[in-house]
């Protein structure tokens, strides 16, 4: 059903905190779902990855009527970066989780629209119609702006443990255990007040135009959130869109990042990586020849745009699988890094730097869960991290992680940040 509205996070107003929310501005993508017919969860990469084919296959969802062919999902969800972890915080979101929402609206062209779901069954046309006339009869016309003002918070995250960690996998990497490992730490933020979570949302969004803005709420209210510059796979059909981001300078050091032989090297790294990991799957795989300058508000990284024409029979499972994790977040060579991370890291990740995304019929688009944060009333764990690589150093690692940090600190409130 069209909308006489432009924007889905306007939805809030009546119908609550969106369970799911998605947003490119730049691309004009945005939806925002509502409520939970049903979830599918997985506790394993295996069973994750069959998910991923079963969500994906034509008849995950019936429709009344023709499938509108623009929309995002109708599956939202997300998965860990890896198995295991000690945080009970993650504890709700399960090793992955993908929701099916009672009402999901999105941008089309310059209107919105609207569609309702129900378990399949008798009496399941009358509950959707309703639905959607419940929707229909109430959803704003305008735009949601962020409207809480700046609090004070708390931040706690250790500088010299980080720091201690940097130091060590520097000594791995020159005695040739590892290229490259990308470390992450958390940030325990404290806010004044519970956080406003659509004004989060608002603030993300308008701050990080080139990003994906996004939020998944688990079944016990938590919610992760975030805005993330990195693409792992679009999928439409059998057309793949995919990108290598790696290496970072603040944005008034831009201009030098394609001369630092550090940076250059951590990004051809990625490329070889991703490119290496396509072949088995495409008939065809094109690579911009140089990489560009993708400049955030906060941080600038080097971007490769890869395209693909994928073989016949290969969708998002067989791309999360081969792809995930890319040495933009794990490191080089993959396995080794990714034990590096568990001996050493002392973090357990969560959903961050894992899959997270939409997944439909013959569709999905997954990103890389950065920029990020896991909230629940007024305490918040934000995620960052840095490539380690020959040349790094444990003072300037830190600096790029307190620079990455930013994006969602001020999204959280944080005027004085």
């Amino acid at each position: 059903m069209p909308l006489t509205a432009v924007d889905p996070l306007a939805g809030a107003e009546v119908l609550g905190e969106p369970s799911v929310y998605w947003e490119r501005p730049l691309a004009g993508e945005a939806s925002a779902g509502w409520g939970e017919v049903v979830s599918v969860e997985a506790g394993s990469v295996s069973r994750a990855q069959a998910v991923l084919r079963e969500l994906s296959a034509p008849d995950s969802v019936g429709w009344l009527g023709e499938a509108p062919s623009a929309l995002p999902g109708p599956w939202f969800g997300g998965m860990r970066f890896s198995a295991g972890g000690g945080d009970e915080g993650w504890g709700a979101f399960g090793f992955g989780r993908w929701t099916l929402p009672e009402v999901v609206v999105w941008r089309e062209g310059p209107e919105l629209v609207a569609a309702a779901f129900a378990p399949a069954g008798p009496g399941a046309e009358d509950v959707v119609r309703s639905r959607l006339a419940r929707v229909g009869a109430a959803f704003p016309a305008g735009y949601r702006h962020s409207r809480g003002g700046a609090q004070a918070l708390r931040l706690t995250s250790s500088r010299p443990d980080f720091e201690r960690r940097v130091e060590r996998a520097l000594e791995t990497i020159n005695a040739g255990g590892l290229q490259k490992v990308v470390l992450a730490r958390a940030v325990e933020v404290e806010g004044e007040r519970a956080f406003e979570r659509v004004d989060v949302l608002a603030r993300l969004r308008e701050q990080n135009p080139r990003c994906a803005t996004f939020l998944f709420r688990a079944p016990d209210g938590t919610a992760f959130l975030g805005a993330t510059p990195e693409t792992l796979c679009r999928v439409d059909g059998r057309r793949l869109d995919t990108e290598a981001l790696a290496g970072s300078a603040p944005p008034a050091q831009a201009g030098e990042l394609g001369e630092s032989d550090k940076d250059r090297r951590e990004h051809e790294a990625v490329v070889r990586y991703i490119l290496r990991a396509l072949k088995p799957l495409a008939e065809h795989i094109d690579a911009d020849a140089e990489p560009a300058l993708l400049t955030l508000k906060n941080v600038a990284h080097l971007r490769t745009g890869i395209r693909a024409e994928l073989r016949e029979g290969v969708g998002v499972a067989e791309l999360v699988a081969a792809l995930h994790p890319t040495p933009a977040v794990g490191g080089i060579p993959r396995e080794r890094a990714l034990e590096f991370l568990v001996e050493n890291e002392a973090l357990d990740r969560g959903w961050y730097a894992g899959p997270v995304g939409w997944v439909g019929p013959g569709r999905a688009h997954q990103m890389v869960a950065l920029r990020s944060a896991r909230i629940k009333g007024s305490q918040a764990r934000l995620f960052v991290g840095a490539g380690i690589v020959a040349g790094s150093s444990a003072e300037a690692e830190w600096r790029e992680t307190e620079m990455k940090s930013l994006a969602m600190l001020r999204a959280l409130g944080g005027g004085h940040v």
